[in-house]
């Protein structure tokens, strides 16, 4: 997919964060918006600053929990009613989750799961029929850099980010085995700065042992490393669709991590740990 103009793009989590910036990028480009996201006021305010047309077309807009699996595929269908097809899906709702392996609750595992992980599979499931009946189109799942490095007080968004990983690179070898016109991406960000740390849930238990700190102010120290713009995360993901790429690296600090894990998964593992207790003798020193 060359050019995204006239293509109508659908975008969950587009109420903020990078969602909102595919939304200003994909509008730029000439593309028709279906836009979702749980949080209304975040989605109107997305779809204002874009003066509510992409495209030539007014945006479509639909509140929107991707755990709730029927209510994706009604989305979907309904996407392709209004617009008459459907070419591009970005399945980047997300949510985090501070809690050591212990200190989370099955409540706390089933949501982030249900989010992260399964609003993924089905997003591309209820879209997938889709974009095969518009005879062309691009899946485009956004993982994380905790995708492919281990994280403390991180185990379950790692491993659900992990897992958005494993299934999206096999997605595109079987859509790729079978000549399918449509095509998938997954997509690494490092540290953007999204809204994802202040609005993730904490679990208080065991947090301080293993980070020296309590989730509040963990979630302060983490902020530090959201540094890309997400228009600018967003501007590469679409350069990844218009070129047709199995993956992106999005900034230079997911690009370093991840040469990091290929050089030395276990090492980096090690130096992460490192890291980690650097930052509890430095937090006790001033505190």
């Amino acid at each position: 997919m060359r050019s995204l103009q006239g293509r109508v793009v659908a975008i969950t989590g587009a109420g903020s964060g990078i969602g909102r910036g595919l939304a200003q990028v994909c509008a730029a480009r000439g593309g028709r918006l279906a836009l979702a996201d749980r949080d209304a006021e975040g989605l109107q305010a997305t779809a204002d600053a874009l003066g509510g047309v992409a495209g030539g077309a007014p945006i479509a807009t639909t509140l929107l929990d991707v755990a709730d699996r029927d209510a994706l595929y009604a989305w979907a269908d309904a996407t392709a009613k209004r617009f008459g097809e459907v070419h591009v899906i970005i399945n980047n709702a997300g949510v985090a989750l501070g809690s050591t392996v212990e200190g989370a609750s099955e409540g706390d595992l089933h949501w982030i799961m249900d989010i992260n992980l399964f609003g993924v599979i089905h997003g591309t499931r209820a879209f997938l029929p889709h974009l095969r009946a518009a005879g062309f189109g691009h899946i485009v799942n956004i993982s994380s850099i905790f995708g492919i490095i281990p994280v403390p007080t991180q185990s379950y968004y790692c491993a659900s980010k992990a897992a958005v990983r494993a299934f999206t690179e096999v997605l595109r070898q079987e859509l790729e085995l079978e000549g399918s016109p449509v095509s998938a991406t997954v997509v690494h960000p490092g540290g953007v700065r999204t809204e994802i740390a202040r609005r993730s849930r904490l679990s208080e238990v065991g947090m301080q042992a293993v980070m020296g700190r309590d989730g509040e102010a963990g979630q302060t120290e983490f902020d530090r490393y959201l540094r890309l713009d997400p228009r600018a995360a967003a501007e590469q993901i679409v350069r990844a669709i218009e070129r047709d790429q199995r993956r992106v690296l999005v900034g230079a600090d997911a690009k370093a991590l991840s040469a990091l894990h290929r050089l030395s998964p276990v090492g980096l593992q090690g130096a992460v740990v490192g890291v980690v207790r650097r930052q509890r003798r430095k937090l006790a020193a001033k505190g």
